[in-house]
C-alpha cells in the first residue's frame, strides 16, 4: 500500500499549469521533525492534478499550513551528461486546512476540513 499522510507548512507559492487537457500544480511544504532532541524539518515535493491543483492554488500559498493526502511517486532519468538522477515526490489527492481563520483572510475557515477527492482515471499516468 503506497499512503502518504503529512502536515506542514507551504515553502514556495504554488506554480500552476495547464498541459492538454491536465492541470497540474507543484509546489513544496516543510514537515516538521524532531532529531536528537533538535527540531528540523523535511522538504517534501508536492504535486496534485486537476480540480486538486485548481483548489491549491485558489486556496492556498506560501506560509499555509496544509495537511495532504497522497502517494509517493518515485521517477528516474538521465541527464544530458548520462548521469542517472532520481526524484522522489508526493502526488496529493487531498488536501485539508491546517489552520485556523486568518484575519482578512476569508479563504480559511475554523473547523472544517476540506477536501477534493481525485478518482484514479483522473490521474494523468
Amino acid at each position: 500500500m503506497n499512503l502518504v499522510i503529512l502536515m506542514g507548512r507551504i515553502t514556495r507559492d504554488i506554480d500552476l499549469k495547464q498541459y492538454k487537457d491536465v492541470t497540474v500544480a507543484r509546489f513544496g511544504i516543510a514537515v516538521d521533525k524532531i532529531v536528537n532532541k533538535e527540531k528540523q524539518a523535511d522538504f517534501i515535493n508536492i504535486t496534485c492534478f486537476g480540480k486538486t491543483a485548481e483548489f491549491a492554488n485558489k486556496y492556498f500559498k506560501k506560509g499555509a499550513r496544509v495537511a495532504i493526502e497522497g502517494c509517493i511517486r518515485t521517477s528516474t532519468y538521465q541527464k544530458e551528461n548520462g548521469e542517472k538522477k532520481y526524484s522522489m515526490d508526493v502526488v496529493a489527492t487531498k488536501l485539508y486546512f491546517a489552520d485556523g481563520k486568518k484575519d482578512n483572510d476569508t479563504s480559511y475557515n475554523d473547523n472544517k476540513s476540506f477536501f477534493v477527492d481525485v478518482k484514479d482515471d483522473e490521474l494523468p499516468f
